[in-house]
């Protein structure tokens, strides 16, 4: 004879406690501009990490993958956005698909082969980079939480 718990089917579940990092904003889907000049872009960042003593992101990715998408969507959430403008002078370079600015990660000296998007540089405004060894975790930023970020993020800031 089976037993009913009423008890234990009427109770629900804890309510989530949303906060604030996880209301992303709409992006569209025009984050990596393919037009760009890209050698442009990383000189003008490097040369603004001198003056300021930030640190450069090298943000590598390409419009047509999630896992960009979402990274930046992460990175423009209030409380991200405040410590990366801290800490870092960022730049997005489009990279298509493994196909386009391909040579401004070498000139770098990462001669590694880009094995998924997006990829992340940090550099030292005298240009060493910093994060070697852990520049594709953001590859899989469609399984990070905003904090997961945060906490990759301050890894490498000064």
């Amino acid at each position: 004879m089976l037993l009913a718990t009423p008890a234990l089917a009427a109770v629900p579940a804890p309510r989530p406690s949303i906060s604030s990092l996880t209301q992303l904003p709409i992006v569209t889907m025009d984050v990596y501009d393919e037009k760009a000049n890209a050698d442009a872009d990383v000189a003008r960042a490097f040369a603004r990490a001198k003056a300021s003593g930030k640190r450069v992101l090298l943000d590598l990715g390409g419009d047509w993958c999630p896992d960009c998408i979402v990274l930046f969507n992460f990175m423009k959430l209030p409380e991200i956005r405040r410590f990366v403008d801290t800490h870092y002078e960022v730049v997005e370079v489009d990279v298509g698909r493994f196909n386009r600015n391909l040579h401004i990660p070498a000139r770098l000296g990462f001669t590694e082969k880009l094995r998924g998007l997006p990829a992340v540089l940090v550099f030292t405004p005298d240009r060493k980079l910093v994060n070697r060894g852990d520049v594709f975790t953001t590859a899989n930023a469609s399984t990070m939480t905003p904090q997961g970020l945060a906490d990759y993020l301050a890894r490498y800031a000064k």
